[in-house]
Order: C-alpha cells, then sequence, then structure tokens
C-alpha cells in the first residue's frame, strides 16, 4: 500500500543512505550470504538507475571473520577482534564488489573511526569524497575501521547504527534505511504473534524508547536502542529513516516508492546546517556545562545563548572555540555548542551577570559563554 507520506519522502531522497546489519548478511552458521548480498546489491542498482545515489554502510567484518576462522564466539580480548575484523574486513568488501560488478558498477571501501568525524578538516574531507564516488557512480560501503579504532570494537563510540546516522548527517541525505532482522519497531515482543509493526513514529519519546529491548547475538552488538538512537539523531536535523527487515532484498524498492514497509520515522525538526550537525552530533565534546532551570528553558526552548549567569558548574578541559556539552540539573544532555571562553576562564565567570565578565577576567570579548548561532539543541526540552 502507497502512503503519500512515504511517497513525498521517497520522491525528494536524492541520496540514500542504506545501512545493513550483520544478521543480514550472515546465515545461521555466521558465514556471508552472498546471494542475500547479491540481492541488495541489485536492489540499490535498481535505484541507481533510477537517477538516486546509494551510500552503504555495512557490518559485517567480524561476523565474516569469525566465520572464516572457524570461531563460534565473539572474542572479548581487543587485539582478537581487531585481527578477526582484519580478516573479514576484504571478504567483506570483495562480496559487494562482485555483486556490483555483475551490474557494471564498483564498490569502494570506506573505513572510518570516530576521530575522523570529530575533526573539522577531515569531516569535511570525508564528505567531498564520499560525495566524489558518488559522482563516478560508484558505491561507497562505509564501515567502522576496526583493525585501529578501540573505542568502536569496544562499544564507546556506538555501532555502525550511530555511524550510518552520522554519515546521513554528513551528507544532509534525505533518508537512512536501517535494514536489520526484524520487520520494523514494534508494538510488543516482536517474537510473539500478537505484535504489531508501528507504521509511523512522529516523537521518540519515553513510550517509544521502552519498546526498545536488548538485543544481541555472537555475532552483533546492536539493538533495538541503538536503532532509536540513530533515528533520533538523524530526525532530529530533519531527515527521514525507515527501519524494515533486510531479509526480505525487495524492501528497499518498496521504501523508494513510497510502501507501508517498516516503520516510518519522520523528522522532528527543522534541517540543519551541516556546520551545525557537525558541532551538535559529530564532535565529541572537550567538557561539560551544568546549566539551571532558567539557562535550561532559555536555551533549551527559547532559541537564547548561553549567558555566564546560567552555568552551575563546569567540567572537563577545553579551550575557546572547543566543542562542549550542555547537560541540564539533572544531568539530561540538552545541547552543544562552541564555547567562547577557555574552560579556567568559565569556572572564574560562572553564576556572574555578563556586565561582572570584564571584572573578574580583565576583559569581556563576549556576553555570551556560547552564542545560540554556534549552539545546537540535541534533546527535545518538555
Amino acid at each position: 500500500m502507497v502512503d503519500l507520506l512515504r511517497q513525498e519522502i521517497a520522491t525528494i531522497a536524492d541520496i540514500v543512505v542504506v545501512k545493513v546489519g550483520t544478521r543480514v548478511l550472515t546465515d545461521e552458521s555466521g558465514l556471508l550470504n552472498h546471494r542475500r548480498i547479491a540481492g541488495l546489491v541489485e536492489q540499490i542498482h535498481l535505484q541507481m538507475e533510477k537517477g538516486r545515489k546509494v551510500v552503504v554502510v555495512s557490518s559485517g567484518a567480524v561476523g565474516a571473520g569469525m566465520a572464516h576462522l572457524g570461531l563460534k564466539v565473539r572474542p572479548n580480548d581487543l587485539s582478537r577482534l581487531q585481527a578477526v575484523a582484519a580478516v573479514g574486513q576484504p571478504l567483506l568488501v570483495a562480496a559487494y564488489d562482485q555483486a556490483f560488478m555483475s551490474h557494471g558498477r564498483s564498490a569502494a571501501q570506506v573505513l572510518l573511526t570516530a576521530e575522523d568525524l570529530d575533526d573539522r578538516a577531515r569531516y569535511l574531507n570525508v564528505r567531498n569524497t564520499l560525495l566524489t564516488l558518488m559522482e563516478y557512480g560508484v558505491v561507497p560501503v562505509i564501515n567502522e575501521n576496526d583493525t585501529v579504532a578501540v573505542d568502536e570494537l569496544m562499544g564507546t563510540f556506538g555501532d555502525n547504527d550511530h555511524l550510518a546516522a552520522l554519515v546521513t548527517q554528513l551528507l544532509q541525505a534525505p533518508l537512512l534505511v536501517l535494514l536489520s532482522d526484524v520487520e520494523g519497531l514494534c508494538d510488543g515482543d516482536p517474537r510473539q504473534s500478537d505484535s504489531k509493526v508501528i507504521p509511523t513514529v512522529t516523537e521518540i519519546d519515553d513510550s517509544i524508547k521502552k519498546l526498545a529491548r536488548p538485543q544481541s547475538s555472537y555475532l552483533s552488538r546492536g539493538g533495538m536502542d541503538s536503532k532509536l538512537e540513530a533515528a533520533r539523531i538523524v530526525t532530529a536535523a530533519g531527515e527521514s529513516v525507515v527501519l524494515a527487515s533486510g531479509l526480505v532484498v525487495e524492501n528497499i524498492s518498496a521504501i523508494l516508492s513510497g510502501q507501508q514497509v517498516g516503520t516510518l520515522f519522520v523528522p522532528s525538526g527543522q534541517s540543519v546546517s551541516l556546520r551545525k550537525r557537525w558541532i551538535g552530533y559529530s564532535v565529541q565534546p572537550r567538557g561539560w556545562l551544568v546549566l539551571d532551570a532558567g539557562a535550561e528553558r532559555a536555551v533549551g526552548q527559547q532559541g537564547k545563548s548561553l549567558l555566564p549567569i546560567g552555568v552551575v558548574q563546569t567540567s572537563g578541559n577545553f579551550a575557546k572555540g572547543d566543542v562542549i556539552g550542555l547537560r541540564s540539573l539533572s544531568g539530561t544532555e540538552i545541547g552543544r555548542g562552541l564555547s567562547n571562553y577557555a574552560s579556567d576562564q568559565v569556572e572564574r565567570i560562572i553564576g556572574l551577570p555578563s556586565a561582572q565578565i570584564h571584572a573578574m577576567l580583565g576583559h569581556s570579548p563576549y556576553e555570551e559563554v556560547v552564542h545560540r548561532d554556534n549552539l545546537v539543541v540535541t534533546a527535545t526540552i518538555a
């Protein structure tokens, strides 16, 4: 069944990021399912024939390496995990490239770490490379650089759901498609027959978050909670997300023809500039400020700058121009922005009216700790 909202989203989706989970790419024994990869690639090729540009964010390197080495349990030791990923990554990319070559196309391996998206220059270089690859008609196949990135394998950076969200932000792609082994976000336990897929989510609130249940296997890390977080990041910047089953490869074409497949997460905010996407979602904050209730409302609801009088606590060692995070008194992240002052200066002007900055520091180049033009609200403030 064609849905008018989905059809509109599909129509404007000139760039689509498709994230493919490990359990979609492997069979029950953990081996790469080449037949399914071929089917997914064929669907992507058909969309490219219609003029769309497609980027693939693919899990599966560790799973492919485990299967090749005959391992039944995912290693916990970091060096072993990195070794397994090193074995599996070329197998994974070769599988994609072989499938794309059958359609006269090529795949390009792109391995990223958190640092690549944290540094502004590298962030823009990644963006330019991906856009150029797509101009050549090449399909970028992106994965975390598990062989060198400690944080990604140990889970502190996140997983490929998060990476896919950041890539969607990076490219300002109108649509992210998350392909998993579930049909969508269900209103109950997806293993039960009476559970139904929720067709549309307009806001990722507490009632939606409660539907996420821990999902893991010996091959993969991600679960529904990570997919909801990815959807939150993308929809907050004005783009859409569809979560659907990748076990049915035809779902790619169905989604991009506006059919009601899986769960659609609609944008919760207006489109955000590339610069603010980098500030709000890609950079790891160098420090944190805790705001009082008045500052929380001013920043989160009224779109105002953060003044020193509203800051009650600071942590971390940051310089002027660094990205810092803003938290409420309860510890909830409110937003992120570029600091006008270094951390030692902020400590001295906490709680002061802006008129007293000069008396405390000997100069007062800015009235604000973070100006609203350099601030991104990352959470919904009720």
